[in-house]
């Protein structure tokens, strides 16, 4: 059985009009060891003048392990979410964004299909999503990244769907990113589903969902950007807690919330469980 800790999405500083090194020094003022930095493509000017958090694949990989290094926190994954129903934006970023990974020190990438494209059909996106994935894991295995994919759009928001996904591509290489949120927000039960994936497990977004959000939109929405503070919501953290301890591989819990205060709450309520 593996290990359990703690990380941070840095999706916890979106509102705060931060770099992402301020970022990095803010989670581990917090207490967190692990974080999960936020990739993109091209440039962007509010990343560029130090208003947001994510940073450019144009960027040195090495400006990550810098920031990780000097704070003494370690990248649980690298947040590279794309398309996969879309290869012509997807095949290249990800590519772009496990060689980023092994370069700045990430064991992991994490991703889900995406929006899909409005004129294929369901067979048809499922063999886009087989050719992204495949050129994604040419490059993966031989670095030994991990690909982390996450339910989050119209085909992952099932454990069925999830699964067809993770099938397309026999590697070992490819894993589950579980979000403990859009699980929920998608209808289902995290803590079962979370048991049928323990042993393919890379990674966890810990995301809780406050109950007013879960009666507004449970059952509608396959997904959210983030959730309420670990422990102020709806998910059995100590259930989801208990899955994970028995994975068999190490396993970081990257919250996912949207202030930093929730990053305060939130690191406090899993460590006391943990």
């Amino acid at each position: 059985m593996g290990n359990v800790d703690v990380g941070l999405c840095m999706e916890f500083v979106r509102h705060d009009d931060k770099s992402f090194e301020w970022g990095i020094e803010k989670a581990a003022q917090l207490g967190y060891t692990y974080v999960e930095p936020i990739v993109h493509w091209g440039r962007e000017l509010f990343s560029e003048a130090g208003y947001f958090h994510s940073v450019s694949m144009l960027d040195d990989p090495l400006r990550i392990k810098r920031a990780c290094e000097k704070h003494g926190v370690k990248p649980s994954a690298l947040s590279a979410h794309c398309p996969l129903c879309k290869p012509e934006i997807s095949a290249e970023y990800l590519k772009q964004a496990i060689r980023f990974a092994a370069e700045c020190g990430a064991p992991c990438v994490n991703t889900d299909e995406g929006p899909k494209p409005a004129w294929t059909t369901v067979d048809e996106d499922h063999l886009l999503m087989k050719y992204t994935l495949t050129e994604a894991v040419a490059v993966a295995e031989p670095r030994g990244i991990l690909i982390g994919l996450e339910p989050h759009q119209q085909y992952s928001k099932s454990p069925d769907g999830l699964d067809r996904i993770w099938g397309l591509v026999d590697s070992p290489v490819i894993g589950i990113n579980f979000d403990t949120g859009n699980s929920y927000l998608g209808g289902q039960d995290p803590v079962t589903w979370l048991e049928r994936v323990r042993d393919r497990l890379v990674h966890v977004h810990a995301k809780d969902i406050s109950v007013e959000q879960s009666d507004a939109e449970r059952g509608q929405v396959t997904g959210t950007p983030v959730g309420c503070a670990c422990g102020e919501g709806v998910v059995d953290w100590k259930a989801v807690i208990e899955v994970c301890k028995a994975a068999p591989r190490d396993l970081v819990l990257s919250v996912e919330c949207g202030t930093v205060e929730q990053a305060a709450a939130s690191i406090d309520h899993l460590k006391s469980l943990l």
